[in-house]
């Protein structure tokens, strides 16, 4: 037996730099159609569009040492975009409203999944956000490796997208 899940509920990320986190959180949340369910001292909870997200500040004893995507724990998130139309208006705002780091704008990311279109950024904590939209079935569709006559599953990834050491 098999469970198919209905998405992510909620994401819960803990910040150091809530001053200027929480309002980049808040903001970007409405932007995306959520409304603020709690805010208090040092938290942000949105909820909206199939989803939450929480933001919280570190404890004080704890807040001294920076986000790192290369250590255990997040590296990153992407929601998925109902249109590349979506992505692009989202870099708008991202670029026009908030202070984000942009890691690269939008781009054909064809090398990771068959139309494969996002934006990546950084909130103020330096927690890496991405946004895409693949259409159709993606790597379940004709042309995706796991659909009908794909490739399968690769056996790594990297810049270049998806790899087979055999390749």
């Amino acid at each position: 037996m098999t469970v198919a899940i209905n998405g992510i509920a909620h994401i819960q990320l803990t910040v150091n730099n809530p001053d200027r986190c929480i309002p980049f959180w808040e903001k970007l949340c409405h932007f995306l159609d959520m409304q603020t369910l709690i805010k208090g001292d040092g938290v942000v909870y949105c909820i909206g569009s199939r989803t939450g997200i929480l933001i919280r500040a570190a404890p004080a004893d704890k807040n001294d040492k920076p986000f790192d995507q290369d250590t255990a724990g997040l590296h990153h998130f992407c929601f998925r975009a109902r249109s590349k139309e979506d992505v692009d208006e989202i870099y708008r705002f991202v670029t026009s409203e908030l202070d984000a780091n942009i890691i690269h704008g939008p781009v054909d990311g064809s090398q990771f999944a068959p139309g494969y279109y996002s934006i990546l950024f950084e909130d103020p904590d330096g927690i890496r956000v991405e946004f895409n939209y693949v259409p159709g079935r993606g790597h379940f569709g004709e042309q995706g490796r796991l659909g009908p006559g794909g490739a399968g599953p690769a056996d790594g990834y990297g810049n270049d997208g998806l790899m087979d050491s055999s390749s």
